[in-house]
């Protein structure tokens, strides 16, 4: 079943924000294009009862098609409180951490009323994600490699300084969560939710946080989510096409309009796969 998402991400840059600091919700919407309202890894379980008051006092001010509230998993005690709270917010979206099968989808998107971006970090999770990405209610997906190497019981999501003289490239993925990455980009091409890139820890990194962001953008991920303001500006260049590239665009689509199947202009030959790259550059020059 194809999915046609709801609520989607208003541009590229999602930016986490704790719950318990209802403080910074206003500045995280100021420089983020959206915000993710965690009650999960960023609020300490004894202040999860204060994080859910303070976003219930602080909903009548924010957006819902601006924010997302990130619940605990399923199968912890704090769900259902973490996701009565989305719901009388009046939340349009949540964010389902350790998302594992399409009956999490269903419990998450029942409980709060929302639509439910999958957050895709424990194995099963990646074993199982083209029918999470295929469920309804699950209108977006977004992957963590940290969580991912941690319930495999490994130690780091990425190569190390010193693995360099054995012929590795320092912080890049190594291979399981880079094929998580491709795992949940093909589940949500193929179902229809948009996909949500990791976020980069590494918060001087911007060099490698661009590269990144660049590379999310030739797979057709529709946002990359970050921690820091200071990474915002850095995946918004890395998603907003070349003046060239949107120009190229315009006039492929122009051209298409008149000619319609195969054809050829500027000496290059046009046919579906390129009409739809370039209507893609289109939608990320509007999110720009």
């Amino acid at each position: 079943m194809i999915v046609k998402p709801t609520w989607r991400p208003p541009g590229p840059a999602l930016l986490f924000c704790p719950a318990d600091r209802p403080e910074r919700f206003a500045k995280a919407l100021e420089r983020a294009d959206g915000v993710i309202l965690d009650l999960e890894d960023a609020v300490a379980p004894e202040r999860r009862r204060e994080a859910r008051e303070a976003l219930l006092s602080a909903a009548g001010e924010l957006d819902p098609g601006r924010y997302m509230v990130r619940l605990n998993a399923v199968d912890t005690p704090d769900f259902a409180q973490d996701a009565e709270t989305a719901k009388q917010m009046g939340a349009s979206a949540v964010m389902l951490a350790k998302t594992e099968s399409a009956d999490d989808v269903r419990d998450a998107a029942r409980a709060s009323g929302a639509d439910v971006i999958a957050l895709i970090e424990t194995p099963r999770g990646v074993v199982n994600a083209a029918e999470i990405a295929g469920t309804v209610g699950c209108v977006g997906m977004m992957w963590g490699a940290e969580d991912l190497v941690a319930a495999m019981g490994g130690a780091t999501s990425r190569f190390q300084p010193e693995e360099v003289e054995l012929g590795r490239t320092a912080d890049e993925y190594r291979d399981v969560p880079r094929h998580a990455r491709s795992a949940v980009a093909l589940a949500a091409a193929a179902f229809g939710p948009f996909a949500i890139d990791s976020v980069h820890l590494d918060i001087a990194d911007t060099a490698g946080l661009r590269a990144e962001a660049v590379d999310a953008v030739a797979l057709g991920y529709a946002a990359t989510a970050c921690i820091h303001p200071s990474q915002v500006e850095v995946i918004r260049e890395a998603y907003a096409p070349p003046a060239a590239e949107v120009e190229w665009a315009r006039k492929v689509l122009a051209a298409a309009e008149e000619n319609g199947g195969v054809f050829k202009l500027d000496g290059r030959m046009v046919d579906g796969p390129v009409i739809a790259q370039a209507e893609a550059t289109m939608r990320r020059a509007e999110n720009a």
